[in-house]
């Protein structure tokens, strides 16, 4: 039983795996927080836990006349609100008919229901069986106001995750304005933490930043529309001295994909408060009498084992009870892409040479990108019209598909951008009233194109029913779905002047009613989520596409840092990682061919380069490259992910991969620049089983998992400035090598 009631005090425990969390019922009504951290045992009273001061405050305010003990400001609460004594950022904020912003929500009551239950128009966690988790519901109430707010929590009995959301109703007759409601709010009982995050920029996302927390708030947000790629809705606080493999974690992430606020306020009292939702900035939704409001859901995990362990806990939720539909646990093809080989400068006969030369290779997909449609020879033009360009493509995108399907004897798939509009376009020149944006400004443009207003119904209806008709129109099994600029000018017609605080909130809700329609209609499509790389990588998006394009940038070794950081929160499944050509496109780094096999095997592989100006080496060295994949493919997508070596911290990175059963396991090792002399260096592995013998495939040497684990695995030799060896492997700079590990019986 994961959750147990002390009905005498009021309290409530929620057990997962190796989890405790624990809630009360205060003095005043309200909820506090009691624990959250490593499972303790169950008794019938855990009073001791809530702590009050042993002597009198001072400069406080205090809720009861008489009582200088019971201060909100000191007391760890569990949603909080603004303006009855407590002075730290509010978990809500809502403006009542006169104008007041002070609110009051006190217990009323609770219930359990086995399972987890749906979130009405929002993407969320989900159970196979009823018997994997528990709900608790504690239903609040301001009774002043005449509102009602629930806050929901999931625990699942065989994970460390807590899943946390909150539904506002308004059971009165007037209307209330939310300026700010919160998916969650946790007060821990002291500050000792380094404050993690993912910070970046185009074709620099998810960067790794960490640093102690700081009397005072420290936030991360996005004012975009979208999640962003300066910051991802990821933080998490982590003890000083936790490393990848030990030491407590608490990780937070937000299920959405719209603006988005997550933050940390260390009190003068040095507890700290963890907050994460929508965004209240430039947010505020009217909700009339017998309406309600649903938040986002926010998913909380606790680890004892380190960064790994955090990491693999939401791994494991994302890919197989966030992510939906057929592909969910599926291998997914080796693809190229045509993009890096000719942008929009090609025609039939230059795909159908890619698409001759990616067969021969092995490669399983061919997906086409931007320039397909309408007169789209660069970025000014068409979006919205989502015909074939014929002087391109002569027999459509019909003929050329089943061409590439029953000829080449690849699958096909194609890129859209659906929710932009050119101006440019037959559909603007319809429907400019259909774009995003106030009517009385100038509007910004980004990549020369505008946004179509999700938050309108007939638009949602006409991309369900215009890209229905062209993935119907062909045999498409992969769409690559982007996105690629933010939300500016904000405003809709679809709503009035006092409503215009609710449109990016409606546009993302606009936005999975078309994700749902989609998916559900054609589930044999493998959906890639991409906005110009990784703007919008967000759980979110991948409840409806089981893989993003991570980012824009494809150089092998800036992708040890995107995918390193992408890794704290993200499976490898969902990774959308490709061998592009060298130089590199977005750095004009050189790099090996190997090297950027080394670093894309780790993802959702293909290639995105023009295949046919391979040499007759370079075909062998690909061939070799997408046969390993293949044999190595379930291992690589679904395997349990292991961070080593930290590029953000030195000259190497390491990371691996381990089947569930600890039979079996890729490790891989990069060196970004070359340095003179080098010693030899052994790496750590993780994750193998102690007394399990395994044998490394290329060198057929055989060692113990506990050696492997503690000694190390012996690197090749790197060059040492006199002579190659035939043993020497890593010459020069951006180097790599992999190996092979699999368990085999000892010989008796």
């Amino acid at each position: 039983m994961p959750i147990y009631i002390n009905e005498e005090w009021r309290q409530f425990h929620l057990q997962g795996k190796n989890t405790s969390y624990l809630l009360t019922v205060l003095k005043n009504g309200q909820l506090g927080q009691a624990y959250f951290g490593k499972k303790i045992r169950h008794r019938d009273d855990f009073s001791s836990l809530i702590q009050l001061p042993s002597e009198p405050l001072g400069n406080a305010s205090f809720p009861f006349e008489g009582d200088p003990y019971f201060s909100l400001e000191f007391l760890k609460q569990e949603y909080p609100g603004f303006g009855t004594s407590d002075y730290r950022e509010p978990a809500f904020v809502i403006k009542h008919e006169n104008g007041s912003r002070t609110s009051h929500f006190t217990f009323k009551e609770y219930r359990l229901e086995n399972g987890k239950p749906r979130l009405d128009g929002l993407p969320a966690t989900y159970v196979e069986d009823n018997s994997e988790a528990e709900t608790l519901i504690v239903t609040l109430e301001d009774e002043v106001a005449d509102l009602e707010l629930d806050v929901l929590y999931t625990v699942y009995h065989e994970r460390d995750v807590m899943v946390r959301s909150v539904e506002l109703r308004n059971n009165g007759k007037g209307q209330v304005v939310i300026e700010r409601l919160l998916s969650t709010s946790v007060d821990l009982p002291h500050a000792d933490f380094d404050f993690l995050h993912l910070h970046g920029a185009w074709i620099r996302e998810r960067h790794v930043e960490c640093q102690p927390l700081r009397k005072g708030l420290q936030s991360i947000d996005s004012k975009k529309g979208v999640s962003s790629s300066n910051h991802n809705p990821f933080f998490a606080l982590k003890s000083p001295c936790a490393t990848e493999s030990h030491g407590e974690v608490y990780g937070f992430s937000l299920v959405y994909s719209g603006n988005f606020f997550g933050g940390v306020e260390v009190d003068a009292y040095n507890t700290s408060r963890a907050l994460l939702g929508i965004n209240p900035f430039g947010f505020e939704w009217t909700l009339e009498g017998g309406g309600r409001f649903q938040t986002p859901e926010a998913v909380m995990v606790y680890s004892d084992t380190g960064m790994n362990g955090m990491s693999q806990q939401f791994h494991d939720l994302f890919r197989t009870r966030l992510s939906k539909g057929g592909w969910r646990d599926k291998e997914r093809p080796v693809l190229i892409n045509n993009w890096e080989a000719t942008y929009f400068d090609f025609d039939e006969e230059k795909i159908l040479g890619i698409c001759d030369a990616a067969s021969t290779l092995g490669i399983e997909l061919f997906a086409l990108d931007d320039g397909w449609f309408g007169e789209r020879n660069d970025d000014t033009s068409s979006l919205g019209d989502w015909t074939p360009d014929r002087r391109k493509l002569p027999r459509g995108i019909k003929g050329l598909g089943e061409e590439v399907v029953e000829k080449k004897g690849l699958k096909f798939g194609l890129w859209v951008e659906p929710e932009m509009v050119s101006k440019k376009s037959r559909l603007y020149e319809e429907h400019p009233d259909w774009v995003l944006g106030v009517t009385d400004r100038t509007l910004s443009h980004g990549r020369n194109q505008f946004i179509l207003d999700l938050a309108r119904e007939e638009v949602v209806d006409h991309l369900v029913e215009t890209l229905s008709g062209l993935f119907s129109s062909a045999p498409i099994s992969y769409v690559k779905w982007d996105m690629n600029r933010n939300m500016t000018e904000v405003g809709s017609a679809s709503v009035g002047r006092e409503r215009q605080g609710e449109v990016v909130h409606r546009y993302v809700l606009g936005l999975y009613r078309l994700l749902d329609r989609l998916t559900s209609r054609f589930p044999h499509i493998l959906f890639e989520s991409c906005a110009s790389g990784g703007n919008r990588f967000d759980p979110g998006m991948l409840h409806y596409m089981p893989q993003t394009w991570t980012s824009d940038n494809t150089d092998a070794i800036e992708r040890l840092k995107i995918q390193w950081g992408t890794s704290l929160i993200y499976p490898v499944s969902s990774m959308g990682a490709h061998v592009s050509g060298s130089p590199n496109h977005q750095t004009g780094r050189e790099t090996p061919l190997d090297t950027r096999f080394h670093a894309a095997m780790f993802g959702a592989f293909g290639y995105e380069l023009d295949a046919t100006s391979f040499t007759e080496a370079e075909k062998e060295t690909v061939k070799d490259q997408v046969q390993f994949y293949k044999d190595n493919r379930a291992l690589l997508q679904f395997g349990s992910f292991y961070r080593i070596l930290d590029p953000f911290k030195g000259n190497d990175t390491a990371w691996m991969v381990v089947d569930s059963e600890k039979s079996e396991s890729i490790v891989a090792f990069y060196r970004t620049l070359a340095e003179p002399n080098p010693g030899l260096l052994r790496v750590r592995l993780q994750g193998l089983k102690p007394h399990a013998l395994y044998e490394i495939a290329h060198t057929q040497e055989r060692v113990y998992g506990d050696e492997l684990m503690n000694a190390g695995l012996l690197l090749p030799p790197f060059f040492n400035g006199t002579v190659v060896t035939e043993q020497t492997k890593l010459k020069g700079d951006a180097r790599s090598c992999i190996w092979k590990l699999r368990e085999v019986k000892e010989d008796r």
